[in-house]
């Protein structure tokens, strides 16, 4: 039933599996609350959003504001000040009267649920050695830990390693999914299990659980959380397949069917039958989450959800997080829209985008304005430029430019952002014309690298990467996502966006060519940036160089000039106020 003020169309709320589930936020991030407000006549209304903390007291009041050219509409922002589920409503008053809606849920988990930079590696790559006679000898987590300082020195907090355990042999694959493996091949690390173990177990040629361990510690005394791979899917030699059979389906002639994803066949992956003993299944995977969490892991990275039951991982996310509320899980969901916002729905705190296909000017402020604005409330972007699966077409041509393009806009436009080893050396050998695969992919081999030669002939994008990430970690306001506005500019070539935090206002503008300058007028929209101004300094943060701005500003953009301080590149500005008081005097 409506009150005697009937309070409508409330916002944010997510309904989901037949109730409200809890919008997604983090302690001190702004949420707007809004509803439409009527009542008979034309006496005035007035009303408040109410926050209630995790214990069901009442926290704070926000007189909420009409909203402009839109009537009987009122809004206001919130902000949760811890993590819990919260709840809020909104309560209408006119005269005398009094109405009050229901209370709907705010789930405010930790800042890592929204914000990180993350950096993905094969430990079996890193310290990798080549013998005299070819042969290469596979990597360590002690080898790999020695790696561990240049991504933190990049600016990372977040490292995801693939699977890291034994590798089945029946049916391996070799070199670029070849279906005849050698002797000599380590295998692909998703087709988990062997003799050894499976999911709770390390692969041998890694180390032992201690060498992990130590590798988790190290990791974390230097700011990275390591995020651990969760694929639900198991090699023909997995211990499963015979201690637990009814995980799999088997067909008439009593084998077990293998993966199949036509025209592709993996005959070394059996994946897992989700309908035949769901309890037990259920408890399994809680077990081996369990486990890894008594590790020191506290992020997953799940492969594949969308090929599994959402209500399984509604159910597992939910237990898990009810007795550990820090751990995350990520969605690896290239799949179509309404499954990855299902998956979102459903608990996971992050997922994978389709920024990675974004490339125009158009697409990128479609795709900004949905993350930011359309979606937020229930599905969290981690932006990857790379993956192991995805070499995009757009990388294919090695020019640097556009790979300094690529990480500017991950890096700005969403609060978490990914890139995954190789890609700071401009790997972009694709298996064919027309794929969008690695040649020689990580996924099916070791990789030696030589870092250290890379940095002493400056063959690497890693500086730029350390500046992206120290202006991230500078600038509050680029670890967040519904401030993100996009102005209007008079060329297709130039992208230009901004981002405001209380004081914090940020500016950025891309010359989307990696090949040609650019040049337009940005029409600065300054009811979004909250000053009015004919003119205003702004100082450069990845060059120092000082510009003056006005509501109309020409800029140019040279991919082509490198300017000494640019860390190599000239293809986007990052832009702060020189006088941030502008703000403040604003206000008043």
């Amino acid at each position: 039933m409506i009150g005697r003020l009937p309070i409508l169309d409330i916002a944010p709320t997510v309904f989901f599996g037949g109730e409200f589930v809890g919008v997604k936020a983090i302690p001190n991030e702004s949420l707007t609350v809004s509803a439409t407000i009527i009542r008979e006549g034309h006496e005035s209304l007035s009303a408040e959003a109410i926050l209630f903390d995790p214990k069901g007291k009442e926290s704070a009041r926000f007189a909420m504001r009409g909203v402009w050219g839109a009537p009987d509409r009122f809004e206001i922002e919130v902000k949760a000040t811890a993590t819990g589920l919260w709840h809020f409503s909104i309560e209408a008053r006119s005269g005398d009267l009094r109405s009050l809606s229901e209370r709907y849920p705010i789930l405010v988990e930790r800042e890592r649920a929204l914000v990180g930079a993350w950096y993905e590696f094969f430990p079996r790559s890193e310290g990798a050695i080549r013998t005299k006679d070819g042969k290469i000898i596979s990597g360590t987590f002690k080898t790999a830990s020695a790696r561990l300082d240049a991504v933190a020195a990049m600016g990372f907090d977040v490292l995801y390693i693939p699977p890291i355990h034994p590798i089945g042999h029946s049916h391996r694959k070799g070199k670029n999914n070849s279906l005849t493996a050698t002797v000599d091949d380590p295998g692909v690390p998703w087709g988990i299990g062997n003799s050894d173990g499976g999911h709770d177990a390390i692969n041998p040629e890694l180390g032992t659980l201690e060498d992990f361990k130590d590798f988790v510690s190290k990791a974390k005394s230097l700011g990275i959380e390591v995020a651990l791979d969760l694929a639900l899917q198991a090699s023909p030699d997995h211990p499963w397949v015979k201690t637990h059979e009814e995980f799999f389906t088997k067909r008439s002639d009593g084998s077990i069917a293998y993966a199949e994803n036509p025209p592709k066949r993996y005959q070394d992956i059996y994946p897992i039958n989700f309908d035949n003993a769901f309890p037990a299944l259920i408890a399994e995977v809680k077990r081996i989450v369990k486990f890894w969490i008594s590790q020191g892991i506290s992020i997953f990275r799940v492969d594949n959800p969308h090929t599994k039951p959402v209500h399984f991982w509604q159910e597992l996310i939910a237990q898990v997080n009810k007795e550990f509320p820090e751990v995350l899980f990520l969605s690896e969901a290239f799949t179509r829209p309404a499954m990855m916002h299902a998956l979102g729905k459903a608990g996971f705190q992050q997922s994978y985008t389709y920024f990675t296909w974004r490339v125009t000017k158009n697409e990128l402020i479609d795709y900004g304005r949905e993350v930011a604005h359309q979606t937020s409330h229930f599905f969290r972007p981690n932006f990857w430029v790379n993956t192991p699966d995805i070499l995009p077409f757009h990388l294919q041509s090695g020019e640097r430019n556009i790979f300094a393009i690529r990480a500017l806009l991950a890096s700005t436009i969403s609060p978490s952002w990914g890139m995954y080893a190789g890609y700071e050396l401009f790997e972009h050998q694709p298996l064919a014309q027309g794929k969008e695969e690695y040649l020689d992919s990580e996924k099916y081999e070791i990789k030696i690298r030589d870092w250290s030669d890379a940095s002493k002939k400056g063959a690497t994008l890693a500086p730029y990467i350390t500046r992206l990430n120290e202006i991230r970690r500078r600038h509050q306001t680029l670890n967040r996502l519904r401030n993100l506005h996009f102005h209007p500019s008079d060329s297709d070539s130039i992208i230009a966006y901004s981002k405001r935090d209380g004081d914090d206002l940020v500016f950025v503008v891309v010359n989307l060519d990696p090949k040609n300058p650019a040049e337009c007028t940005i029409h600065w929209e300054m009811w979004v940036l909250g000053f009015e101004a004919e003119s205003f300094e702004v100082i450069d943060q990845l060059d120092q160089s000082r510009h003056t701005f006005s509501p109309h500003t020409r800029l140019r953009l040279d991919p082509n000039l490198i300017h000494p301080k640019s860390a190599g590149y000239n293809v986007g500005r990052i832009l702060t106020l020189k006088d941030s008081s502008i703000l403040a005097r604003s206000k008043k």
